[in-house]
C-alpha cells in the first residue's frame, strides 16, 4: 500500500502534468454528454438561524421553488446532543419528514466534522473530555441517529464526516481509526445503505476517503478567500479532476466506485462571516455573471452547465435574499 509521502508526491506532480494535458487538449479525457446528471442541494438548518431568518420557511422555499432530486441534509450533534445524554431530534425529524413527503431522495450526515464552519460541530460539555471518551460519544449520538432514520426509505446514503482527512477548520484531536470506526457503527446498524466520504477537491488527497467508502464526493470551489493571499480564484480545468480520479483508482485497483460531486460551491467565501456581509458585498465577489463565466471551467459538457446555470443562477438570488433577513 502507498504510504501518504508516495501519495502526495503524485498528487502535486499531477498538477503539473494536467496543465499539460490541459494544453494539448488530450482527447482521452473526453466524457459522455448524454449521460444523466442530477443536480441537489445541500441544506443547513444551523447556517440558516445564523442568518438569522426562519430556517423552516428557507427549507419549503428550497423544496419547493427549486425542486431539487436530491437534497443532502445534516445531524448536528452539537444541537442534537446539546445537553448530555439527552437526544433532541425535533429540528432533523421536521426535515426528514418533509423530505419524506415529497420523495426527496436524501443523503443525511454524521459526524462531528460536517458542513458549515467551523467545520467541527460537537456540544460544549464534550469539548473538555479525553479523547476516547468524546468518541465514544460521539459514536452513540451516531448509533442512534442512524437507527432514528434508517427506516425512512428516503434516506439514500449516509455520508459520515465531512471531508475527515482535510486539516480544514476548528477541530479538537480525533481519536485512532476514527473514520473506519464510525463506518463499521453505521455499518452495523444499517448494512444496506452505502457510505460516502468526502475530500476536498483542490487540496486534498483522496486516497483514504475513496479507499472507505462506498461512494466518493468531491469538492469544487472556484474563488475562495486566503488570509495571506486575500481572495484566490482556482484555475483548474476539468481534466485536473478527471486525471486525479485515474490515478487515485489505478493506485486502489478499484476503477467500479462511484464518484461524486457532493459540494460544488455556489456562495461567496469572504473575508468575514456571510451573515455579516451585506448583499452589495456578496455580489461584488460572486455575482450571477461569475457564476457562467468562471465555473464552465468546472463542467464538464455544455448541456449539464446551461443546466447548472439556470437552477444555480436561481438558488443564488434566493440565498443572498434570505441571508439579508
Amino acid at each position: 500500500m502507498p504510504s501518504n509521502k508516495k501519495i502526495k508526491i503524485v498528487l502535486i506532480i499531477i498538477l503539473f502534468l494536467v496543465i499539460g494535458f490541459y494544453y494539448l487538449k488530450i482527447k482521452n479525457f473526453s466524457v459522455d454528454f448524454n449521460r444523466d446528471i442530477f443536480w441537489g442541494v445541500t441544506f443547513s438548518s444551523k447556517f440558516s438561524k445564523e442568518l438569522n431568518s426562519d430556517w423552516q420557511k428557507n427549507f419549503e422555499t428550497v423544496l419547493n421553488d427549486l425542486r431539487p432530486k436530491k437534497v443532502r441534509v445534516v445531524a448536528y450533534w452539537d444541537e442534537i446532543g446539546a445537553a448530555e445524554n439527552n437526544f433532541n431530534f425535533s429540528d432533523l425529524d421536521w426535515q426528514i419528514n418533509e423530505l419524506q413527503s415529497r420523495g426527496t431522495e436524501t443523503i443525511l450526515v454524521v459526524g462531528m466534522k460536517v458542513p458549515r464552519w467551523p467545520e467541527c460541530h460537537l456540544p460544549d460539555w464534550a469539548k473538555s473530555l479525553a479523547v476516547e471518551e468524546r468518541e465514544n460519544k460521539l459514536q452513540e449520538y451516531i448509533g442512534k441517529t442512524v437507527e432514528r432514520y434508517k427506516d425512512y426509505d428516503i434516506i439514500k446514503a449516509w455520508q459520515i464526516e465531512n471531508e475527515p482527512f482535510l486539516p480544514f477548520g476548528v477541530c479538537p484531536e480525533r481519536g485512532k481509526n476514527f473514520v473506519p470506526n464510525e463506518i463499521s457503527l453505521v455499518k452495523k446498524n444499517d448494512p444496506e445503505r452505502p457510505i460516502i466520504i468526502t475530500d476536498g477537491g483542490e487540496f486534498g488527497l483522496w486516497y483514504k476517503a475513496v479507499r472507505y467508502g462506498d461512494i466518493f464526493g468531491t469538492t469544487m470551489y472556484r474563488r475562495v478567500y486566503n488570509n495571506f493571499f486575500g481572495y484566490i480564484d482556482y484555475h483548474l480545468p476539468p481534466h485536473f479532476f478527471i486525471l486525479k480520479e485515474k490515478i487515485i483508482r489505478f493506485l486502489l485497483g478499484d476503477y467500479n466506485k462511484k464518484f461524486i460531486v457532493i459540494e460544488l460551491a455556489t456562495e461567496p467565501w469572504l473575508d468575514k462571516r456571510l451573515g455579516e456581509a451585506s448583499i452589495n458585498e456578496q455580489f461584488k465577489f460572486f455575482d450571477l455573471e461569475f457564476f457562467p463565466l468562471k465555473f464552465s471551467s468546472f463542467i464538464f459538457t455544455n448541456r449539464a452547465s446551461d443546466m447548472s446555470f439556470r437552477r444555480a443562477k436561481y438558488s443564488l438570488t434566493a440565498f443572498f435574499a434570505s441571508s439579508d433577513r
